[in-house]
């Protein structure tokens, strides 16, 4: 029995190696964070979505709209019926927004997903519900009692936030805010020095 005991007791400098693996593996996690801009998805700050330059047209579109005055992009793509779903939608949304870019696998048009849509169908109708009911809509267009059931508001409201896009080009000279690079000054200086030689 001692021989089998002795047999499988881990060496004693297993720690070392240990440790720095997982300092490195802890590291590089914090980098990741960081690089990423991670507690900014938190927020409910707009400029957070163009972290991801395909982003950049619909901020753009959004930010020339009427909508700008009342919402960001979390009041309209988010559901709102309690905060645990609202951060549950944020977290799985954002990772896989964020393993589409890491991965270079962004389409070149962006297209909601069914779930999103439901997200902002139910976003819409809880912001304008006094207009969903509102009599003289219904004396000037009897079938519209029928349509708003059946449809999706931008069914209709095709521009609304968004106009038209269909991808980076469609918004060429839109002007959106320059995020700061994530690329170290250090690396930068590295970077020129080596160009000018």
């Amino acid at each position: 029995m001692q021989k089998y005991i002795k047999l499988f007791t881990p060496p004693d400098n297993w720690k070392v190696p240990v440790i720095i693996v997982a300092g490195i593996l802890f590291g590089l996690g914090a980098y990741a964070f960081h690089i990423s801009k991670a507690p900014s998805y938190l927020l409910d700050d707009p400029k957070t979505c163009i972290n991801c330059h395909i982003m950049a047209p619909e901020y753009s579109t959004w930010f020339h709209s009427s909508h700008r005055e009342w919402t960001n992009c979390n009041d309209c793509h988010v559901p709102h019926n309690n905060v645990f779903n609202k951060y549950y939608f944020k977290a799985k949304d954002g990772l896989r927004h964020a393993t589409l870019f890491t991965l270079r696998a962004e389409p070149e048009v962006i297209k909601i997903k069914e779930e999103g849509a439901n997200a902002v169908q139910q976003n819409c109708v809880r912001c304008h519900s006094h207009l969903i009911v509102d009599a003289k809509l219904e004396r000037n267009s009897p079938m519209h009692n029928q349509n708003r059931k059946d449809r999706k508001c931008w069914d209709c409201h095709r521009l609304t936030p968004h106009d038209r896009v269909r991808g980076l080009s469609t918004t060429p000279y839109s002007r959106v805010p320059l995020l700061d690079s994530p690329v170290p000054e250090w690396l930068n200086t590295m970077m020129k020095s080596e160009k000018n030689k």
